[in-house]
C-alpha cells in the first residue's frame, strides 16, 4: 500500500506542476502587443552633442596695482612719523589672555537679571546668556565680543569699557552698559 501511495503522490505532484506551468503561458498577449507597438514606431532622433567653446586663458596683468589683501593706511601723508607711531602704540586688546564664557556672545544678547551681595560686601551681577545659563560676574570680568571689561556692578546696570577697532588699524575705548530688565 505504501508503494501505491507513493505513486499516487508522485502523480498528483506531476499533475499540479503541469497545471501550474500551463497557466504561465496565458496573459502574455498584452505584453506581445505592446512590444509590437514599440517596434512599429519610427526610431527617435538623438540630439547632437553640443559644441563647447575652447577655454580662453586669462593673464593677470595688474601686478603693479595695490595688493587688495594688505591693510590700507588712510591717514594723511603730512602726519609726522612720531604721531603715527604714537597712534599705533595706543590701546590694544590683550589677545593672550584666556577668554571668559560670556565673551562668546554679543553684548546686546546678554541680560542683567539681578545682583547679589556676598558676605564680604562684593556685589555680583547675574547675567542671563543666550544659551539659557546664568553667569555671576564681578568688576574686572570680561563679557561681550569686543573685549568688554566690567568697571562697575550696580543694582540697575553693569558698566563696561569695550576695546573696538577704529577702522584705521587702531583701537579705541567705548563705554557701554547692560541694564536690568525686569
Amino acid at each position: 500500500m505504501t508503494g501505491r501511495l507513493q505513486n499516487l503522490l508522485k502523480l498528483s505532484l506531476v499533475a499540479a506542476l503541469v497545471g501550474g506551468l500551463s497557466g504561465c503561458g496565458e496573459g502574455l498577449g498584452d505584453l506581445q502587443q505592446f512590444v509590437q507597438q514599440i517596434r512599429s514606431k519610427p526610431p527617435g532622433r538623438i540630439e547632437p552633442i553640443p559644441e563647447f567653446t575652447p577655454y580662453q586663458n586669462f593673464e593677470y596683468t595688474s601686478h603693479d596695482l595695490r595688493d587688495p589683501f594688505k591693510l590700507v593706511d588712510f591717514r594723511r601723508p603730512d602726519e609726522l612719523p612720531d604721531e603715527i607711531a604714537e597712534l599705533g602704540s595706543g590701546i590694544r586688546p590683550d589677545l593672550d589672555r584666556v577668554k571668559e564664557p560670556l565673551e562668546d556672545f554679543p553684548l546686546d544678547t546678554l541680560r542683567l537679571k539681578g545682583t547679589i551681595d556676598d558676605k564680604d560686601g562684593i556685589k555680583w551681577g547675574l547675567i542671563f546668556a543666550p544659551d539659557n545659563t546664568i553667569h555671576r560676574v564681578i568688576e574686572g570680568n570680561y563679557m561681550g565680543q569686543n573685549h568688554g571689561r566690567i568697571i562697575s556692578v550696580s543694582d540697575q546696570a553693569i558698566e563696561l569699557t569695550e576695546i573696538v577697532p577704529d577702522g584705521l588699524g587702531n583701537y579705541i575705548e567705548r563705554s557701554s552698559a547692560v541694564a536690568l530688565i525686569e
